[in-house]
């Protein structure tokens, strides 16, 4: 295989709890995770200078139709990291938006590294929000995080798909964040199966205490607290519902302070920096795909093809199966990313290995994007811990839409690293059928899912996604009547029947018979 197989040598994370008037810039976060990934790989801040390829994972706030301008930061991350830590990368990129992203920028290194084009690289990400917004909303100043940051940079290089994750059409419906539109993923699994509100809840809430509780152990973890099953799904003034059936422990948290940071490098390059083969972790398998796009696209609303497939060509190119894997990651924003995650795998949700090394992005904290390069970091000293295991890493961006794999191990692969063009898998996604969509629906129609958006001081609005009398696709509000939004929480809407009608302000209205 020669030299260049790539291989990933140091990692490290860092998680800020203090006072968020003097909290470390996003600059600074990215600076802390790089100089302890260059620690823990013993290369030192000499070693991390000379990475010839860099990719910086982009921030929440730089997400399409952010609101939080107002929080200074980087026009060019990468640039001004690599400014401060005194690197010159021949490479260098700033990634859009998706938890998956993570582990794409890893494949994507490791693909270069395998073709010549990298010798060193560093993926690298963070999060910001918690302090941001308690500097925001107090009215504290920025001026150190200003401080030393250029103003002039051109921007960065992109990598990753750009296009937004919703339509207008749906965002005008309320299909517009992360909140709104999992629980959509969550009722149709629930109908699917047949459970009972009740009985579903406490099946969520019995996987996530296993997450609460690995995050418990985890010294880097937002909320290092074990909780039961019955704390989680209870809703409380501290637990209130977000949007139905996710109260708030079951939602990722995104306001926290952290970052982490991974090396990757060819064989030759390793050996050159003195690395220890004892702290070498290999990328054996990986694939990135994306489903339909759009929410209203999917075949259905409860199932990925492409974690499915993704999955599939990640152990094709390991050269192992599921009973091979020892740990096991698998992306966790809302319940139903791991149980339809575990279900394209083959997993149940009660697998003796675990689903989680971290906790969780509810537990361990859900920092924007960056998520699995946390993830990636805790599973490179699990699997030095115990060598010649293999760790599975899923992640999941936008609404159950980009999906990204890798297969971990320190043993040395057996054949050189080929990573299949995404767009193999692409066109196999791209040419599934799905329902036809029509934005301004009339007379009889059936609920497909639906969702109860919540407020704090209660429902305010449910999101119906449905079928006309053709068979074709919908999403539409329902009245907002106190008691039709309290019934919808307690009784089975799935495959409910009522009439749809298109409003001149371009809403369309459900109402249930």
């Amino acid at each position: 295989m020669g030299d260049r197989t790539p291989v990933l040598i140091g990692a490290g994370q860092f998680t800020y709890r203090g006072d968020p008037g003097v909290s470390p810039s996003p600059t600074a976060l990215l600076k802390i995770a790089a100089e302890r990934a260059a620690e823990d790989a013993g290369i030192g801040a000499k070693g991390l200078a000379g990475i010839d390829g860099l990719a910086v994972v982009g921030f929440t706030i730089d997400a399409p139709g952010s609101k939080r301008g107002m929080i200074p930061h980087s026009t060019n991350p990468p640039a001004n990291l690599a400014a401060r830590i005194g690197a010159a990368p021949r490479w260098s990129v700033y990634s859009e938006m998706g938890g998956n992203t993570p582990q794409y920028l890893i494949n994507t290194l490791a693909e270069r590294i395998a073709r010549g084009e990298t010798d060193l690289a560093l993926a690298v990400g963070c999060e910001f929000l918690g302090s941001a917004t308690k500097r925001a909303t107090r009215g504290l100043s920025f001026d150190d995080w200003k401080a030393g940051e250029p103003e002039d940079l051109p921007p960065p290089q992109r990598i990753g798909d750009p296009r937004p994750g919703n339509t207008a059409y749906e965002a005008r419906h309320g299909l517009d964040r992360p909140i709104n539109i999992y629980p959509l993923f969550e009722n149709a699994l629930r109908a699917r199966d047949g459970r009972s509100i009740p009985d579903h809840q406490r099946r969520m809430g019995e996987l996530f205490s296993r997450f609460s509780k690995v995050a418990a152990g985890n010294p880097e973890a937002w909320f290092p607290v074990e909780r039961s099953a019955e704390e989680l799904v209870t809703v409380t003034e501290k637990n209130r519902m977000i949007g139905f059936p996710y109260p708030k422990l079951l939602n990722a948290i995104m306001e926290v302070d952290q970052s982490a940071a991974v090396l990757v490098a060819s064989e030759a390059k390793a050996r050159e920096l003195g690395v220890p083969e004892s702290h070498w972790v290999y990328l054996h398998g990986c694939a990135d795909a994306s489903d339909l796009w759009h929410p209203l696209d999917r075949q259905n609303f409860h199932s990925s093809p492409a974690m499915e497939l993704t999955g599939q060509r990640a152990f094709e190119m390991a050269g192992i199966g599921l009973s091979d894997i020892d740990l096991i990651d698998l992306y966790s924003c809302f319940p139903v990313a791991v149980e339809i995650g575990a279900e394209a795998l083959g997993l149940s949700l009660d697998d003796p290995r675990g689903l989680t090394v971290t906790g969780g992005l509810p537990y361990a904290g859900g920092p924007g994007n960056n998520y699995v390069m946390h993830s990636v970091a805790v599973m490179l000293q699990k699997l030095r811990q115990k060598p010649g295991a293999y760790g599975l890493i899923t992640g999941n961006g936008w609404y159950l839409t980009k999906q990204s794999t890798g297969i971990y191990s320190t043993k040395r692969p057996d054949r050189p690293f080929e990573r299949q063009d995404p767009a193999v898998l692409q066109r196999q996604i791209d040419a599934l059928p799905h329902p036809e969509i029509v934005e301004r629906p009339s007379g009889a129609a059936v609920i497909e899912t639906y969702t109860v958006v919540h407020k704090r001081e209660g429902p305010f609005m449910a999101i119906v996604v449905g079928r006309d009398g053709a068979g074709r696709r919908f999403v539409a509000n329902t009245p907002q009547d106190p008691a039709l939004l309290a019934s919808m929480e307690t009784s089975e809407q799935v495959g409910r029947k009522g009439t749809v009608s298109h409003s001149e302000d371009g809403l369309n209205l459900f109402i249930p018979g």
